[in-house]
């Protein structure tokens, strides 16, 4: 099986193979550098719009290089308002062959106002991450959640489980596709 994800992010491509070979043997999966289509930083919605642009791109290209894959992964982080406060998450939309689509998220995780308030204006938590930590690159490796958590989770394993969790409808399709 083939699948496309939106990404060339080391993370994320691991982090698809990871959920995908749980449920399907053979797995080959190829990262792909497409647009989001919203803000370097997206809020709210614009999380879930972000990641189902990358599948709906990468669907697209399959169809026009014929390059036979079976799946389209778009992965999205974005920050939402909930209960008061602001929280991090990761949007995962999934898109089958035959155009169906599935999404799920990672675990929300609340995050300092100071880092917030950077968000909101518009700079990427990769940036804020990096500045803080004093490293570059930081969404390559362990991310936000990976220094939040004290390395207890690593980026790789937040968003494995908003992947099995998108994979949901396509596990289940006679209940969510009907088929």
């Amino acid at each position: 099986m083939k699948v496309l994800v939106g990404s060339r992010n080391p993370v994320k491509l691991e982090a698809t193979k990871e959920a995908f070979s749980t449920y399907f043997d053979v797995v080959d999966v190829v990262g792909i550098g497409v647009n989001s289509k919203v803000s370097n930083q997206p809020i709210e919605d614009e999380t879930f719009l972000g990641a189902r642009n990358r599948a709906l791109a990468l669907s697209r290209i399959n169809e026009g290089q014929n390059l036979k894959a079976e799946f389209f992964v778009g992965i999205e982080g974005g920050i939402c308002k909930l209960f008061g406060r602001w929280f991090t998450f990761g949007v995962m939309c999934i898109v089958d062959d035959a155009g169906r689509v599935g999404y799920g998220t990672s675990p929300f995780f609340e995050l300092p106002l100071d880092i917030t308030e950077q968000l909101l204006a518009g700079t990427e938590l990769g940036v804020v991450m990096d500045h803080l930590i004093g490293e570059e690159n930081t969404k390559e490796k362990q991310g936000a959640v990976g220094y939040f958590t004290k390395g207890v989770m690593d980026r790789r394993r937040y968003y494995v489980a908003g992947l099995t969790v998108a994979l949901i409808p396509f596990l289940n399709k006679e209940l969510y596709f009907g088929v």
